[in-house]
Protein backbone atom coordinates (compact mmCIF):
# COMPACT_ATOMS: atom_id res chain seq x y z
CA UNK A 1 0.00 0.00 0.00
CA UNK A 2 1.39 3.41 -0.94
CA UNK A 3 2.35 5.55 2.07
CA UNK A 4 1.12 8.65 0.21
CA UNK A 5 -2.55 7.70 0.35
CA UNK A 6 -4.56 10.30 2.29
CA UNK A 7 -6.62 9.37 5.31
CA UNK A 8 -10.37 9.71 4.76
CA UNK A 9 -11.67 13.07 5.93
CA UNK A 10 -14.38 13.33 8.57
CA UNK A 11 -17.14 15.56 7.19
CA UNK A 12 -19.65 15.44 10.03
CA UNK A 13 -19.86 18.54 12.22
CA UNK A 14 -18.51 18.14 15.76
CA UNK A 15 -21.07 17.52 18.48
CA UNK A 16 -21.23 20.63 20.62
CA UNK A 17 -21.69 20.56 24.37
CA UNK A 18 -25.13 21.80 25.37
CA UNK A 19 -26.46 23.15 28.67
CA UNK A 20 -29.12 21.19 30.55
CA UNK A 21 -30.95 22.19 33.69
CA UNK A 22 -33.91 20.94 35.73
CA UNK A 23 -35.24 22.37 38.98
CA UNK A 24 -38.38 21.43 40.90
CA UNK A 25 -39.51 23.34 43.98
CA UNK A 26 -42.39 22.49 46.32
CA UNK A 27 -43.54 25.03 48.90
CA UNK A 28 -46.00 24.73 51.77
CA UNK A 29 -47.46 27.25 54.23
CA UNK A 30 -46.97 26.71 57.95
CA UNK A 31 -48.24 29.27 60.47
CA UNK A 32 -48.57 31.77 57.64
CA UNK A 33 -44.93 31.34 56.55
CA UNK A 34 -43.71 29.75 53.31
CA UNK A 35 -41.66 26.62 54.01
CA UNK A 36 -39.65 24.49 51.61
CA UNK A 37 -41.37 21.13 51.10
CA UNK A 38 -39.11 19.73 48.38
CA UNK A 39 -36.20 20.79 46.18
CA UNK A 40 -34.59 19.01 43.23
CA UNK A 41 -31.77 20.54 41.19
CA UNK A 42 -29.92 19.07 38.24
CA UNK A 43 -27.35 20.43 35.83
CA UNK A 44 -27.11 24.19 35.37
CA UNK A 45 -30.46 25.01 37.05
CA UNK A 46 -30.18 26.22 40.64
CA UNK A 47 -32.60 27.76 43.16
CA UNK A 48 -31.63 29.96 46.09
CA UNK A 49 -33.79 31.54 48.80
CA UNK A 50 -33.01 35.07 49.94
CA UNK A 51 -34.66 35.24 53.37
CA UNK A 52 -35.25 33.24 56.51
CA UNK A 53 -38.22 31.50 54.88
CA UNK A 54 -39.01 30.32 51.36
CA UNK A 55 -41.19 33.24 50.29
CA UNK A 56 -38.53 34.75 48.00
CA UNK A 57 -36.60 32.58 45.57
CA UNK A 58 -33.99 33.24 42.89
CA UNK A 59 -33.63 31.05 39.81
CA UNK A 60 -30.06 30.73 38.51
CA UNK A 61 -28.68 29.44 35.22
CA UNK A 62 -25.05 28.63 35.98
CA UNK A 63 -24.34 28.12 32.27
CA UNK A 64 -24.34 31.90 31.90
CA UNK A 65 -26.89 32.08 29.08
CA UNK A 66 -28.67 29.96 26.51
CA UNK A 67 -27.80 28.95 22.97
CA UNK A 68 -29.02 26.57 20.28
CA UNK A 69 -29.91 23.14 21.67
CA UNK A 70 -29.93 24.08 25.38
CA UNK A 71 -32.79 22.72 27.52
CA UNK A 72 -34.13 24.01 30.87
CA UNK A 73 -37.15 22.97 32.94
CA UNK A 74 -38.44 24.95 35.92
CA UNK A 75 -41.32 23.52 37.99
CA UNK A 76 -42.76 25.39 40.96
CA UNK A 77 -45.62 23.99 43.08
CA UNK A 78 -47.29 25.99 45.87
CA UNK A 79 -49.51 24.16 48.31
CA UNK A 80 -52.62 25.75 49.80
CA UNK A 81 -52.15 29.24 51.32
CA UNK A 82 -48.46 29.45 50.34
CA UNK A 83 -47.00 32.73 49.10
CA UNK A 84 -43.86 33.01 46.98
CA UNK A 85 -42.12 35.56 44.77
CA UNK A 86 -39.62 34.31 42.19
CA UNK A 87 -37.10 36.19 40.11
CA UNK A 88 -33.84 35.47 38.28
CA UNK A 89 -30.28 36.30 39.31
CA UNK A 90 -29.80 38.43 36.18
CA UNK A 91 -31.21 39.02 32.73
CA UNK A 92 -31.23 35.77 30.71
CA UNK A 93 -29.09 36.12 27.59
CA UNK A 94 -29.94 34.16 24.44
CA UNK A 95 -26.97 33.78 22.10
CA UNK A 96 -26.74 32.85 18.44
CA UNK A 97 -26.31 29.29 17.26
CA UNK A 98 -24.30 27.92 14.36
CA UNK A 99 -26.75 29.16 11.73
CA UNK A 100 -28.24 32.57 11.06
CA UNK A 101 -31.59 31.46 12.46
CA UNK A 102 -31.26 28.38 14.70
CA UNK A 103 -33.37 25.41 13.63
CA UNK A 104 -33.06 23.97 17.13
CA UNK A 105 -33.68 26.95 19.44
CA UNK A 106 -33.00 26.85 23.16
CA UNK A 107 -36.01 25.39 24.97
CA UNK A 108 -37.23 26.71 28.33
CA UNK A 109 -40.25 25.07 29.96
CA UNK A 110 -41.90 26.69 32.98
CA UNK A 111 -44.59 24.78 34.90
CA UNK A 112 -46.38 26.47 37.80
CA UNK A 113 -48.99 24.90 40.09
CA UNK A 114 -50.69 27.19 42.62
CA UNK A 115 -52.91 25.71 45.33
CA UNK A 116 -56.02 27.03 47.07
CA UNK A 117 -55.57 30.48 48.56
CA UNK A 118 -51.94 30.58 47.39
CA UNK A 119 -50.22 33.41 45.53
CA UNK A 120 -47.27 33.17 43.12
CA UNK A 121 -45.43 36.18 41.73
CA UNK A 122 -43.37 35.13 38.69
CA UNK A 123 -41.02 38.08 38.15
CA UNK A 124 -37.95 37.06 36.12
CA UNK A 125 -35.69 39.82 34.87
CA UNK A 126 -35.63 40.57 31.17
CA UNK A 127 -34.59 38.17 28.42
CA UNK A 128 -31.97 39.68 26.09
CA UNK A 129 -31.81 38.34 22.54
CA UNK A 130 -28.61 38.63 20.53
CA UNK A 131 -28.24 38.47 16.74
CA UNK A 132 -29.31 35.06 15.42
CA UNK A 133 -30.75 33.99 18.79
CA UNK A 134 -33.26 31.15 18.98
CA UNK A 135 -35.61 30.61 21.93
CA UNK A 136 -38.74 28.53 22.43
CA UNK A 137 -40.38 29.21 25.78
CA UNK A 138 -43.40 27.33 27.13
CA UNK A 139 -45.23 28.77 30.13
CA UNK A 140 -47.87 26.48 31.69
CA UNK A 141 -49.86 27.35 34.82
CA UNK A 142 -52.53 25.51 36.81
CA UNK A 143 -54.40 27.61 39.38
CA UNK A 144 -56.80 26.53 42.10
CA UNK A 145 -60.20 28.31 41.99
CA UNK A 146 -59.07 31.08 44.38
CA UNK A 147 -55.31 31.10 43.70
CA UNK A 148 -53.58 34.27 42.48
CA UNK A 149 -50.85 34.71 39.87
CA UNK A 150 -48.80 37.73 38.85
CA UNK A 151 -46.52 36.93 35.90
CA UNK A 152 -44.30 38.99 33.63
CA UNK A 153 -42.08 38.15 30.68
CA UNK A 154 -39.97 40.96 29.20
CA UNK A 155 -37.81 40.75 26.07
CA UNK A 156 -35.02 43.06 24.88
CA UNK A 157 -34.05 42.89 21.20
CA UNK A 158 -30.35 43.66 21.53
CA UNK A 159 -28.76 46.16 23.91
CA UNK A 160 -29.19 49.63 22.47
CA UNK A 161 -26.48 51.12 24.72
CA UNK A 162 -24.00 48.65 23.20
CA UNK A 163 -25.02 49.52 19.66
CA UNK A 164 -26.48 46.05 19.07
CA UNK A 165 -29.10 45.54 16.39
CA UNK A 166 -30.88 42.35 15.39
CA UNK A 167 -31.38 41.29 11.81
CA UNK A 168 -32.50 37.68 12.34
CA UNK A 169 -33.96 35.70 15.22
CA UNK A 170 -36.25 32.80 16.09
CA UNK A 171 -38.51 33.48 19.09
CA UNK A 172 -41.55 31.47 20.14
CA UNK A 173 -43.37 32.29 23.38
CA UNK A 174 -46.40 30.20 24.43
CA UNK A 175 -48.60 30.87 27.46
CA UNK A 176 -51.27 28.48 28.73
CA UNK A 177 -53.06 29.26 32.01
CA UNK A 178 -55.84 27.16 33.52
CA UNK A 179 -58.00 27.73 36.58
CA UNK A 180 -59.61 24.67 38.15
CA UNK A 181 -58.71 22.82 34.95
CA UNK A 182 -60.45 25.34 32.67
CA UNK A 183 -58.37 27.42 30.23
CA UNK A 184 -58.53 31.11 31.11
CA UNK A 185 -55.64 32.51 29.08
CA UNK A 186 -53.65 31.46 26.01
CA UNK A 187 -51.13 33.48 24.05
CA UNK A 188 -48.70 32.64 21.26
CA UNK A 189 -45.95 34.92 20.01
CA UNK A 190 -43.73 34.01 17.07
CA UNK A 191 -40.98 36.18 15.60
CA UNK A 192 -38.88 34.28 13.09
CA UNK A 193 -36.68 35.40 10.25
CA UNK A 194 -35.75 38.92 9.21
CA UNK A 195 -36.57 41.18 12.15
CA UNK A 196 -36.32 44.56 10.35
CA UNK A 197 -39.13 43.59 7.98
CA UNK A 198 -41.37 42.69 10.93
CA UNK A 199 -40.44 45.25 13.57
CA UNK A 200 -42.11 48.22 11.94
CA UNK A 201 -45.53 46.63 11.53
CA UNK A 202 -48.22 48.15 13.70
CA UNK A 203 -49.59 44.70 14.58
CA UNK A 204 -46.18 43.61 15.88
CA UNK A 205 -43.54 45.90 17.39
CA UNK A 206 -44.12 49.35 15.86
CA UNK A 207 -40.36 49.83 15.83
CA UNK A 208 -39.90 48.97 19.51
CA UNK A 209 -36.62 47.51 20.75
CA UNK A 210 -38.16 45.89 23.84
CA UNK A 211 -41.54 44.58 24.94
CA UNK A 212 -43.28 42.86 27.84
CA UNK A 213 -46.49 41.16 28.83
CA UNK A 214 -47.96 41.18 32.33
CA UNK A 215 -50.71 38.83 33.47
CA UNK A 216 -52.50 39.26 36.79
CA UNK A 217 -55.02 36.48 37.49
CA UNK A 218 -56.95 37.30 40.66
CA UNK A 219 -60.43 38.28 41.81
CA UNK A 220 -59.15 41.83 42.40
CA UNK A 221 -57.70 42.25 38.90
CA UNK A 222 -60.46 44.44 37.51
CA UNK A 223 -60.17 46.80 40.49
CA UNK A 224 -56.57 47.55 39.50
CA UNK A 225 -57.42 48.47 35.90
CA UNK A 226 -57.78 52.21 36.44
CA UNK A 227 -54.55 52.55 38.42
CA UNK A 228 -52.56 50.59 35.84
CA UNK A 229 -54.01 52.49 32.89
CA UNK A 230 -52.97 55.80 34.47
CA UNK A 231 -49.35 54.59 34.72
CA UNK A 232 -48.87 53.34 31.18
CA UNK A 233 -46.74 55.24 28.66
CA UNK A 234 -47.46 55.60 24.96
CA UNK A 235 -47.14 52.24 23.26
CA UNK A 236 -48.77 50.27 26.08
CA UNK A 237 -52.25 48.91 26.67
CA UNK A 238 -54.18 47.10 29.38
CA UNK A 239 -57.49 45.29 29.71
CA UNK A 240 -59.24 43.39 32.49
CA UNK A 241 -62.10 40.90 32.40
CA UNK A 242 -63.20 37.66 34.05
CA UNK A 243 -60.78 37.96 36.99
CA UNK A 244 -57.67 38.65 34.95
CA UNK A 245 -55.72 41.70 33.85
CA UNK A 246 -53.47 41.68 30.78
CA UNK A 247 -50.98 44.44 30.05
CA UNK A 248 -48.66 44.79 27.05
CA UNK A 249 -45.86 47.33 26.87
CA UNK A 250 -43.65 48.40 23.97
CA UNK A 251 -40.55 50.49 24.63
CA UNK A 252 -37.63 51.89 22.69
CA UNK A 253 -35.07 49.95 24.74
CA UNK A 254 -34.56 47.89 27.89
CA UNK A 255 -34.17 50.87 30.23
CA UNK A 256 -37.41 52.46 29.07
CA UNK A 257 -39.15 49.11 29.39
CA UNK A 258 -38.00 48.59 32.98
CA UNK A 259 -39.03 52.13 33.93
CA UNK A 260 -42.51 51.38 32.60
CA UNK A 261 -42.74 47.90 34.13
CA UNK A 262 -41.73 48.58 37.73
CA UNK A 263 -44.62 50.96 38.57
CA UNK A 264 -47.12 48.51 37.06
CA UNK A 265 -45.72 45.55 38.97
CA UNK A 266 -45.53 47.58 42.20
CA UNK A 267 -49.26 48.28 42.06
CA UNK A 268 -50.11 44.64 41.32
CA UNK A 269 -47.87 43.41 44.14
CA UNK A 270 -50.27 45.14 46.53
CA UNK A 271 -47.72 46.54 48.93
CA UNK A 272 -45.15 43.77 48.72
CA UNK A 273 -41.73 44.94 47.50
CA UNK A 274 -40.22 44.20 44.13
CA UNK A 275 -37.45 41.58 44.26
CA UNK A 276 -34.24 43.25 45.42
CA UNK A 277 -32.32 41.98 42.39
CA UNK A 278 -34.43 44.19 40.11
CA UNK A 279 -32.71 47.25 41.60
CA UNK A 280 -29.12 45.96 41.38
Amino acid sequence: MSPNLEEPRVTTAPRLQRARGTARVGLAARDGIARLRSLYQEGAAKVRFTGSDASQAVLINTAGGLAEGDRFDWTIALEDQALCSLTTQACEKIYSGRGQTPADPALVRVTLNVGAGARLDWLPQETILFEGAGLSRQFQVDLAPDAELLAVEAVILGRKAMGETLARLNLRDQWRVRRAGRPIFADDLKLKGALPSMAGRSALLQGAGAFAMVLFAAASSEQALGAIRALLPTGAGVTAFEDKLICRILAVDGLALRRALIPVLTVLLGGRPMPRLWSV
